[in-house]
């Protein structure tokens, strides 16, 4: 192989470990042993597992950003309701199409590690429909400056139980992001420009 075909192999291999294993339960040896290399070979390319693991998180937190970039901008200035739909089903294709990439992303990144937790991941998305949902509070006459709250509560909110979706695939796709608009879009309409604790009132 040349270097760049061993690089991408041993990614690969990493990215399948790591999903199955998570970061912790995979050994440099284990790595080494699947791509058919000694140890030092992944040294000379990754510095180790920790540098492995790294470009791993990395190319999927890439990947998945452009789904979801890609569902957001396209059509242009499209209704609010379909660019949610289309941003559902885009992580959802996320986690059907990229499994392995989808648990990586879920799991807790080890310690020290600056790369991407799913935390961190879900704040690099929701900043993507942060400028959609501040434009519709606008024209709904509600505060835009809440448009970044309400953008990781949502994210969060297709992203969860994407994961229970994962497991379970007992519904379909498309139902199951049919239903996550149904909640996100329908609780959007109904939006009171001030909120207030009925039970905590201040």
């Amino acid at each position: 192989m040349t270097g760049p075909q061993r690089r991408q192999q041993l990614i690969e291999v990493g990215r399948a470990l790591f999903a199955e294993k998570g970061f912790e339960g995979t050994t440099v040896e284990e790595i080494a042993a699947s791509a058919e290399v000694s140890k030092p070979v992944l040294y000379e390319h990754f510095g180790g597992k920790e540098g492995l693991y790294a470009v791993v998180v990395d190319r999927e937190i890439q990947s998945l950003l452009r789904q979801i970039t890609d569902a957001l901008t396209q059509p242009p200035g499209g209704h609010a309701r379909i660019l949610l739909e289309a941003a559902a089903m885009a992580l959802l294709d996320y986690i059907e199409h990229s499994t392995d990439g989808f648990r990586i992303l879920v799991r807790d990144s080890p310690p020290g590690q600056s790369t991407g937790s799913f935390a961190s991941l879900i704040s690099d998305i929701a900043s993507q429909v942060e400028h959609i949902l501040a434009a519709e509070f606008r024209r709904r006459k509600l505060d835009p400056k809440t448009a970044p709250l309400y953008a990781q509560m949502l994210v969060g909110m297709v992203a969860i139980p994407g994961g229970w979706w994962l497991d379970s695939r007992r519904m379909k796709k498309e139902d199951v992001a049919a239903h996550l608009v149904n909640l996100a879009w329908n609780g959007l309409s109904g939006l009171e420009a001030k909120p207030s604790l009925r039970t905590f009132p201040r």
